[in-house]
C-alpha cells in the first residue's frame, strides 16, 4: 500500500531544519571560491604571482572533484549524507586554515589546494543536494533553492568579511578565521539537524527510511540507463559550460570591476549585491520549478545570464549597468546548480542520485576549475577580459537553448519502477 504524498506545508514542517543545516553547509563549501578574488591582490602583491597561478588552485580542486565525486556519490547512496559530511566538515576547516601557511612557493600553493581538494569533496554539492532531494518531493524545487542559497549568502557575507579580516588581521589570519569560525558553526548545525532517507531515526518517524542499515528502495534509473539518457547528457553539457563561464566571471569579478574604475571595497560590496540577488533568484526559481516546466524556467534563467557578461564589457559598462549586471548575475547564474540538481532528480530519480549527480558534479568541478584559469590566461595574454566576456555572452545563450529544448520531464510513479512515465 502506497503512502500518501505529503503536501508542501507538511514537507516543510518536517524538513525545514534539514534545509537550514544544508544551507549553512553549502555556504561553507563555497568559501574558497567566493574569497579567491578578494585574496588575489594580497597574494599577487606579496609573492609576485600571476593571476593565472593564483587561479590554478581552483583548477586543482576541480580535477580532484571531477575524479572523486562519483566515488563519494556511491558512499552517499550507500551510507547517507550525514555519515559523509560530519567528518568532512572538521577536515575541511583544517584544510582552509592551512592556507595561512603559504610561503610564496608555487609548488606549496598547489599542494595546499590539492590537500583541500581531496578533503572538501565530502562537503560539496552532492552531499547537501542528496539530503534535500531524498526528503522533499512536492516542494523539491523550493527546498533546493533555499538550500543552494547558501552560496548566495556566502557571496553576500564573505567578500566584505574577508576584506575586513585581511585589512584588520592580514590575509593569513583571515584564512584561519574563515576556516575555523565558519566551520565550527556549520558542524554544530549539522550535528543536530542533518539527516536524509538513510538516517534511521528521523526517517522512520516520517514513514520511510533505512532499517537496520539496509538502504531504502527508491525510484529512479539504473546506472546503465542513466549513462544512455540523452536528457541527462544535455543537462551535463549545459552545466559544464555554465560553470566554466560563470565561475570564471565570479573569481575575476572584483578585478574586472576594479579595472572598470570601481574601488576594491566597493567591488566587494557589489559582489555582495549579486549574492543578495542570488537568494531571490534561487527562491523564485524554486517556486517556478515546482509549478511550471523546469526546462522552460531553466532555459530562460541561464540565457538571461548573458547580460551579466555583456554589461561589464569595455565600451558598454556604466555605473548603473554594472550594478544591473551584478544583479542579473546573482539572480540567474545563482540558480544554475539548482536547475541542474532539480532536472537531474526529475530525469534520473533518486535511486542512484548520488552517483548520477556525482558525475554531474564532476562536470561542475571541471568547468569551475577551467573557467578561472581561462579568464586569467586571457587577461595575462591580452591585458583585457573582453574576449572572455564575449564568449560568456554567447555561451550562456547556448546553455539556455540546450535546457529549454529538453523533452517533458518525467514523473516517477512508484519506488518499484526503474523507468518513469512522462508528464
Amino acid at each position: 500500500m502506497e503512502s500518501r504524498a505529503l503536501s508542501a506545508t507538511e514537507e516543510w514542517k518536517r524538513g525545514w531544519k534539514l534545509v537550514l543545516a544544508c544551507f549553512v553547509g553549502f555556504s561553507f563549501f563555497s568559501i574558497m571560491t567566493q574569497t579567491l578574488g578578494v585574496f588575489m591582490d594580497p597574494l599577487t602583491k606579496e609573492f609576485g604571482w600571476s593571476r593565472t597561478l593564483v587561479s590554478s588552485g581552483v583548477a586543482i580542486a576541480a580535477v580532484a572533484t571531477a575524479i572523486l565525486s562519483p566515488f563519494f556519490g556511491i558512499l552517499i547512496d550507500r551510507y547517507g549524507s550525514r555519515k559523509v559530511a560530519m567528518p568532512g566538515l572538521i577536515a575541511a576547516a583544517v584544510a582552509i586554515s592551512c592556507f595561512s601557511l603559504t610561503s610564496g612557493s608555487p609548488a606549496q600553493w598547489m599542494l595546499l589546494w590539492g590537500f583541500y581538494a581531496v578533503i572538501s569533496i565530502s562537503v560539496k554539492t552532492t552531499v547537501w543536494t542528496a539530503a534535500v532531494v531524498g526528503c522533499f518531493t512536492t516542494s523539491q524545487g523550493l527546498a533546493l533553492g533555499a538550500m543552494l542559497s547558501g552560496t548566495a549568502a556566502a557571496q553576500i557575507i564573505v567578500p566584505p568579511l574577508a576584506t575586513w579580516l585581511i585589512d584588520a588581521f592580514g590575509w593569513r589570519m583571515a584564512y584561519i578565521w574563515l576556516g575555523c569560525g565558519w566551520g565550527a558553526m556549520t558542524f554544530l548545525l549539522c550535528w543536530f539537524f542533518l539527516y536524509d532517507v538513510h538516517s534511521r531515526k528521523p526517517a522512520d518517524s516520517t514513514g520511510g527510511g533505512a532499517v537496520d542499515g539496509v538502504p531504502p528502495e527508491l525510484p529512479g534509473l539504473t546506472i546503465a540507463q542513466a549513462r544512455c539518457d540523452p536528457a541527462l547528457w544535455r543537462i551535463g553539457i549545459s552545466t559544464f559550460i555554465m560553470m566554466l563561464l560563470t565561475i570564471g566571471l565570479m573569481i575575476h569579478q572584483i578585478p574586472i570591476l576594479v579595472k572598470a574604475g570601481i574601488s576594491r571595497t566597493n567591488a566587494a560590496w557589489l559582489a555582495s549585491l549579486a549574492g543578495a540577488a542570488g537568494i531571490a533568484g534561487k527562491l523564485a526559481s524554486g517556486v517556478l520549478l515546482d509549478r511550471y516546466r523546469a526546462n522552460w524556467v531553466g532555459g530562460l534563467t541561464l540565457a538571461l545570464t548573458a547580460f551579466a557578461f555583456l554589461l561589464v564589457m569595455d565600451g558598454v559598462h556604466t555605473p548603473a549597468l554594472i550594478v544591473l549586471a551584478m544583479v542579473i548575475n546573482g539572480y540567474s547564474a545563482g540558480s544554475k546548480l539548482q536547475i541542474a540538481s532539480y532536472l537531474t532528480a526529475r530525469y534520473g530519480g533518486v535511486r542512484n542520485f548520488g552517483v548520477i549527480y556525482g558525475l554531474i558534479t564532476s562536470l561542475v568541478a571541471f568547468g569551475s576549475g577551467v573557467g578561472p584559469m581561462v579568464a586569467g590566461f586571457i587577461y595575462d595574454v591580452t591585458g583585457s577580459y573582453t574576449t572572455f566576456l564575449l564568449a560568456g555572452t554567447a555561451g550562456c545563450v547556448l546553455c539556455g537553448l540546450l535546457i529549454a529544448t529538453l523533452p517533458r520531464y518525467p514523473q516517477w510513479q512508484s519506488s518499484s519502477e526503474a523507468r518513469p512515465a512522462l508528464a
